[in-house]
């Protein structure tokens, strides 16, 4: 059976699906979905086909959709992220207010925190079935232990002793990064913003922090415990000790699950600032990040759109500018670039502005595949 790419798109108005087959030169794109909702991410479940979507409503709130037909038809959650702690009596929560309350009638900083935004559903590995993983806003994970029908907050976490210093980024106190150690079960890292990495290798039942030589310039200790601005992380399955980084203060690599982080921007970038970070699906040493000018301006670096990619673990750069516009004054925002799975790399990103932008061979060449979107905030591509 021929395979066929499709690409799930989460802007601030409503979802979509671009398929086309292997060759990747003709799309088709679906209706919308969620027609004025903001989805934060949608993702496909590579286990049974199952794609998830994270949304939020003005009126009806946060919650996750699940659909079996690719997008055809959607199921809300029967549970969803933010009604899953148990109350005082031990009855599931019935608002929010009552999910977000410990057992002595109080929250864990003395108030209710209202549940924003879901920012990022994760797939178990092939060894857990059934079980997903959301990260959300105010920074909380939350575990599905049925396909994403219900979830269950972890409490670990929530109630982490560090957690009253964590400071919310410019995006909200958001848990945006979830990675999976494929080869041990009882590893996961979770990227929160801002308070860094933080690394459990017990199932969740504790979490530290993992962000030795990391920089914060915005905090008096430059290179502290705990506190920094990641923007995203990821990791190639095939070397699940290495990880990488875009943060608020420049690009890193670490060698050794999070121990410890190796700069890979200085003197190589031109500038310490960026959100997007993704892999290539088929070599672990290939990594693509997109940079803006800097904090305090988000645009394309010098006008000009571009995807830096380095085949050498972040040791050296390359800016890759053919077929992207020479005058683009955009941002791509941390959820917003994926890839596909091909030998020859798919790689997709979407802008602010509304465009999504791909390559058929691996940053060589890019081609615009959509234009005149709402705001894109997420971008995932999946072969099926």
């Amino acid at each position: 059976m021929s395979k066929k790419v499709m690409v799930f798109v989460g802007t601030s108005k409503g979802g979509f699906i671009f398929e086309s087959d292997k060759k990747r030169k003709k799309w088709q794109m679906s209706d919308i979905q969620f027609k004025g909702w903001n989805v934060m991410h949608v993702q496909l479940d590579p286990r049974d086909n199952r794609l998830h979507a994270a949304t939020s409503h003005f009126v009806y709130g946060p919650t996750t959709h699940h659909s079996d037909d690719f997008g055809k038809t959607w199921t809300q959650a029967k549970v969803s992220p933010m009604l899953s702690r148990p109350s005082k009596s031990g009855r599931p929560a019935s608002t929010v207010e009552e999910a977000f309350r410990s057992e002595g009638g109080e929250s864990i900083q003395d108030k209710p925190e209202k549940m924003h935004k879901v920012w990022n559903i994760k797939p178990g590995r092939k060894e857990e079935p059934n079980v997903l993983y959301a990260g959300a806003q105010p920074a909380s994970l939350f575990v599905s232990k049925d396909r994403g029908e219900t979830w269950e907050l972890n409490e670990a976490l929530y109630d982490h002793p560090q957690r009253g210093e964590w400071n919310p980024g410019a995006g909200g106190l958001c848990l945006h990064t979830i990675l999976l150690d494929p080869t041990n079960l009882n590893r996961m890292y979770i990227a929160v913003s801002a308070a860094g990495c933080y690394r459990t290798d017990d199932g969740g039942q504790t979490w530290k922090p993992h962000n030795k030589n990391v920089r914060a310039d915005f905090m008096p200790n430059i290179f502290p415990e705990f506190g920094q601005c990641v923007h995203k992380m990821a990791m190639h399955p095939s070397t699940p000790n290495v990880i990488y980084q875009q943060n608020h203060c420049g690009e890193y690599r670490s060698d050794n699950a999070g121990e410890d982080w190796i700069d890979l921007g200085e003197g190589k970038l031109p500038t310490r600032f960026g959100f997007p970070i993704a892999v290539h699906p088929t070599d672990p040493r290939t990594i693509y990040v997109v940079l803006e000018e800097s904090q305090e301006y988000h645009m394309s670096v010098d006008g000009q759109l571009a995807v830096w990619r380095s085949r050498d673990a972040g040791d050296s750069w390359q800016r890759l500018t053919n077929g992207l516009p020479e005058r683009a004054r955009v941002n791509v925002l941390r959820e917003a670039m994926g890839t596909d799975s091909f030998e020859e790399a798919g790689i997709y990103f979407g802008t602010n502005t509304g465009q999504l932008f791909y390559t058929r061979d691996s940053g060589e060449s890019w081609d615009l595949l959509a234009d005149f979107l709402p705001p894109i905030q997420s971008v995932e591509a999946a072969v099926v």
